[in-house]
C-alpha cells in the first residue's frame, strides 16, 4: 500500500482526473496553472502528451519541493490525425463521426514532480467504438459535455456505454489518468 509521504498537488482542473486520485484514496489537492501546451510538429502522439505533461511539471517545479506534483495531457490520435477538444457543436459532431466504426489511440503523458526534478511516462489504449448513428451522435452531444474532451467524447459517459465495443489496454487512461502505472511510479518515490 501506497504510504503517502509529501502532500500532493494534482495539477489538473479534470474532474476526471481528479475522481480517480480520490478513487485511489490518495489526499491531495488541486492547484492549475495556465501552461502553453503547444507541442514541435515532428513528435509522435506519445512523445506530446509526455511534451505537455512535462511542460505542465515545469511550471510547478518550484512547488515540487514540499510537494509531490502530479501533471497529466491526454491526447486521441486517430490515424495520423490528433484530435484534440472540440471547439464547437459542428466540430464536436465531425470528430464523433470520424470515430464511429473505427478505432483510435488514447495517450496519457504523466509527469511527478518531487525534489526539484520529475520523471515522466505515457500510456497507451486502442478503443474500438461501434458504428454510431446521427441520432446517437447528436443526443450525446446536447446531452453530454464533449467540449472538455480530447476526441468530443468521455468513455465514461453515455456514448462509452453504448459506442464503446472493447478497449486494449487501461481503462482510466482512457479517462484521463492510468492509474494503476501512477500507483507504481508513487511506489518508487
Amino acid at each position: 500500500m501506497y504510504q503517502q509521504s509529501l502532500p500532493i498537488i494534482l495539477a489538473s482542473k479534470s474532474p476526471r482526473r481528479q475522481e480517480l486520485m480520490k478513487s485511489m484514496n490518495l489526499d491531495f489537492k488541486v492547484l492549475v496553472k495556465d501552461v502553453d501546451e503547444s507541442f514541435p510538429d515532428n513528435l509522435l502522439p506519445a512523445e506530446i502528451a509526455v511534451h505537455i505533461a512535462e511542460k505542465k511539471a515545469a511550471a510547478f517545479l518550484d512547488q515540487s519541493i514540499d510537494n509531490i506534483v502530479i501533471t497529466a495531457d491526454t491526447i486521441v490520435a486517430y490515424k495520423t490525425e490528433i484530435l484534440g477538444k472540440p471547439e464547437d457543436v459542428t466540430h464536436a459532431r465531425e470528430i464523433l463521426e470520424k470515430l464511429s466504426g473505427t478505432n483510435h489511440q488514447v495517450y496519457t503523458g504523466v509527469g511527478i514532480s518531487y525534489n526539484g526534478h520529475t520523471v515522466s511516462f505515457f500510456d497507451i489504449t486502442e478503443v474500438f467504438f461501434n458504428q454510431l448513428t446521427t441520432e446517437q451522435i447528436n443526443y450525446y452531444i446536447k446531452n453530454y459535455n464533449p467540449f472538455d474532451k480530447a476526441g468530443a467524447y468521455g468513455i465514461q459517459d453515455w456514448i462509452g456505454l453504448i459506442g464503446v465495443k472493447k478497449i486494449i489496454g487501461s481503462y482510466t487512461n482512457v479517462m484521463g489518468l492510468p492509474t494503476e502505472k501512477l500507483y507504481q511510479a508513487l511506489l518508487s518515490i
